[in-house]
């Protein structure tokens, strides 16, 4: 069986799609990878046939286990790249995602070892993520929230932001946002109002729901 490219998009977004709560279904990777429906029902087609999703009556999509190994592989790979770009080039924050996603394709095993080797593993992404699948319930647990249901006067930290939207992670780096920030929040209707950085934001709640904080 040939993995290309496409496939480990395909397998590696529906996984993310997973981890950010959502079910998979074709118009869900329409969404995520910006492709025609008519491309999505073909690569669903190819990747039944490899035996790496199945995919039920109601439209339904989700990994076999050998789709999953190769999606926590990409991912794994993508988490590594992100945090060599930034710990030993000192590429910023916002831009890392794009090229990590042109890059992980590449990365030989080799690399991913010496990457480890260097890296170590354990930590976060630039932008607070958990390598492989971190859902919503799974940040809950450990404390976090979206910023969307802040409460006024409460005192948070930026704990993670949702990485796939360059033009969100250049604003909110524009305005002091990003991971590790202490903020205040000071009203929540009809958009967030708070102080990072000593400075005045205000956040549409849309924006608020990518950004998951924990109380200081």
């Amino acid at each position: 069986m040939r993995i290309t490219i496409s496939k480990e998009n395909y397998l590696k977004a529906i996984a993310e799609a997973e981890s950010e709560g959502e079910t998979v279904k074709p118009v869900t990777l329409t969404r995520w990878l910006r492709v025609s429906a008519p491309a999505v029902t073909m690569a669903i087609r190819r990747l039944q046939r490899d035996r790496l999703i199945r995919q039920s009556a109601d439209g339904r999509i989700v990994l076999t286990p050998a789709g999953r190994k190769i999606s926590n592989r990409l991912l794994h790979r993508h988490h590594l790249i992100e945090r060599m770009l930034t710990e030993i080039f000192g590429l910023e924050w916002y831009k890392v995602h794009d090229e990590a996603e042109q890059l992980e394709h590449a990365v030989s095993a080799d690399f991913e070892r010496k990457l480890v080797e260097k890296l170590g593993t354990g930590r976060a992404c630039p932008h607070g993520n958990q390598v492989e699948l971190d859902s919503p319930s799974a940040r809950r647990r450990r404390g976090l929230k979206p910023l969307e249901e802040a409460r006024p006067c409460e005192r948070l930290t930026v704990a993670s932001v949702f990485e796939r939207d360059r033009t969100l992670l250049e604003f909110l780096d524009r305005v002091g946002i990003r991971p590790g920030v202490r903020i205040e929040v000071k009203a929540i209707r009809p958009r967030i109002e708070l102080r990072a950085g000593g400075r005045p934001v205000r956040l549409e709640l849309a924006m608020a729901a990518k950004v998951w904080v924990r109380k200081v």
